[in-house]
C-alpha cells in the first residue's frame, strides 16, 4: 500500500511538472514579429536611434550602441539583415544593421503602440 501512495504521488507530481513545461515553452505575449519585406520607411532621430515603418501600419524603434547612425540622415540608405535567413525579424538579436559601410550593434528593438507612434514629432516619424 505504501508503494502505491509513493507511485501515485510521483505521477501527480510528474503530472503538475509535464503541465508546467508548454507555458513556460511558449512565447512571450509581447513578442513581436514582422517581415522584412514589409518595412516601408525609415528615419533617424538622433546617433542611436532609428525609426522604422512597418507595412504602413506599426513602427519599431531600433537603438543602436555607440554612435553609429551619427552624421546619417533618413534619406541614407540602410541596410537591413536578417540574420535567421527566415525574412522575419522578432528580437533585436535578429537584426544585422549597416549604415555607410559601418555595421551597427543594436541595444534594443521595441514596437510602439499606436499612441507612441502619433506622439513621435513629424520630423522623425517614419
Amino acid at each position: 500500500m505504501k508503494r502505491l501512495v509513493l507511485a501515485a504521488a510521483g505521477l501527480a507530481a510528474a503530472a503538475a511538472l509535464g503541465s508546467a513545461s508548454p507555458s513556460a515553452a511558449q512565447p512571450d505575449a509581447k513578442q513581436t514579429c514582422f517581415w522584412t519585406r514589409d518595412l516601408r520607411n525609415h528615419t533617424v532621430a538622433d546617433p542611436h536611434t532609428l525609426y522604422f515603418n512597418v507595412g504602413g501600419r506599426d513602427v519599431y524603434r531600433v537603438t543602436t550602441s555607440g554612435n553609429c547612425l551619427a552624421a546619417v540622415s533618413s534619406s541614407d540608405p540602410i541596410v537591413l539583415r536578417d540574420r535567421t535567413s527566415s525574412g522575419q525579424v522578432c528580437n533585436k538579436l535578429d537584426l544585422d544593421l549597416g549604415v555607410r559601410g559601418a555595421r551597427c550593434i543594436v541595444s534594443d528593438m521595441t514596437k510602439l503602440t499606436p499612441a507612441e507612434a502619433a506622439a513621435l514629432p513629424r520630423r522623425i516619424k517614419p
